[in-house]
């Protein structure tokens, strides 16, 4: 059986904690290393409905995109959400690990699947990170094989990620072939975008300001959901981490948890 201390020294080999921002929290954030694993369960966010999800399975050890403890706690209170899931793990002898920056920024990380969904070519980092391989960064920037319009694209990107909407800020282009990405909240990063020459840039949490500079500097910008544009990756993360388990003969099931959009349309 292999231990979380195992599973997370393959974890850091695929995703290096290294790549993680500065204000970012990753590792092991409950449970000890020591603990035998009986299966994983990959999950974006560590949401209470997860530990259910977790129980049902015989899942002891949860992989969550988003941190389970984000800011630093002052007390751990169990009439709050967070509390109540950071006991509830404890309590189950479930194991919580957090794959946050560092999954973002890897070559093969969020972006790069939602990249490959929209069917881009000639892939490169977006941001580029400074200690790690060219093709690691934030957000990523290709080209698709054919030029496409406007209202093609948006069919592409509803069939790659199946938002719940997708806002529009700033000019449609008669034709979109160079496309800018960036899973979950990378608003800041629409500048880039259009001194890189993308035609659009498909992101999520666009804040009213960086809409309103969309509309001036003439800049196609989707808000396509946090939850929509990142999910897909948890599927990827979750084959990727059975294959290398497989490779150290560990009978591990490692499943996806199924989770929807906290946001939908009224």
């Amino acid at each position: 059986m292999p231990t979380v201390r195992d599973f997370l020294d393959i974890l850091q080999r695929l995703t290096p904690p290294r790549l993680a921002e500065d204000w970012d929290n990753v590792g092991l954030l409950v449970g000890d290393p020591g603990q035998d694993i009986r299966s994983v369960l990959v999950a974006l966010d560590p949401a209470l409905p997860l530990l259910d999800q977790a129980r049902a399975g015989g899942h002891n050890l949860l992989l969550t995109h988003h941190p389970a403890i984000f800011r630093p706690l002052k007390a751990l209170r169990t009439d709050t959400p967070i509390g109540a899931f950071l006991a509830g793990a404890a309590r189950l002898d479930i194991s919580v690990i957090a794959c946050h920056t560092n999954l973002d920024a890897v070559q093969g990380g969020v972006s790069d699947v939602l990249a490959a969904a929209l069917g881009l070519d000639r892939v490169r980092p977006l941001v580029a990170a400074g200690d790690c391989d060219p093709g690691c960064g934030l957000g990523r920037i290709g080209v698709l094989a054919e030029a496409v319009t406007a209202a093609d694209f948006l069919v592409r990107l509803r069939r790659a990620c199946a938002p719940p909407w997708i806002l529009e800020a700033g000019p449609r282009p008669q034709r979109v072939r160079q496309v800018a990405v960036c899973g979950g909240s990378c608003g800041d990063f629409a500048e880039t975008a259009l001194a890189l020459g993308a035609d659009v840039f498909v992101t999520a949490e666009v804040k009213h300001s960086v809409a309103r500079w969309a509309e001036d500097a003439g800049l196609w910008l989707l808000d396509a959901g946090h939850f929509a544009t990142e999910y897909p990756a948890m599927r990827v993360l979750s084959d990727l981490l059975r294959r290398h388990c497989a490779d150290q003969g560990w009978p591990l099931a490692i499943d996806t948890a199924e989770q929807h959009p906290p946001l939908r349309l009224a």
